[in-house]
């Protein structure tokens, strides 16, 4: 195996693994709200991918630039998620099936 082909599975392999790092927050936040997260954290965070993610463009790196497009888009998500949530009353119902029947 070449070095290129070598390097690029690794960045595809620690791309998965940082941007599938995020998806159980997206899920905590759907299921608890996002009251443990801080917009600052979020933003930083968002400007630091797309930082990267400008950076795997100028370098061509499709691992690179596919996990900081996905990793960027479920930061967007999350801090959509969390502003959704924090605007909803207290023990609303999130979902048709949480709604009461009408009788």
């Amino acid at each position: 195996m070449s070095v290129l082909p070598t390097v690029e599975v690794l960045g595809a392999v620690a791309g998965f693994c940082t941007t599938f790092a995020f998806v159980p927050q997206i899920f905590k936040i759907v299921k608890q709200g996002g009251r443990d997260l801080s917009y600052e954290m979020l933003a930083f965070y968002l400007v630091g991918v797309l930082l990267l993610l400008a950076y795997g463009v100028m370098l061509r790196a499709p691992s690179v630039i596919l996990a900081n497009t996905a990793t960027s888009l479920l930061i967007g998500l999350a801090i959509v998620l969390k502003a959704w949530k924090e605007r909803r009353p207290a023990g609303a119902p999130l979902v048709p099936e949480q709604l009461p029947e009408r009788g």
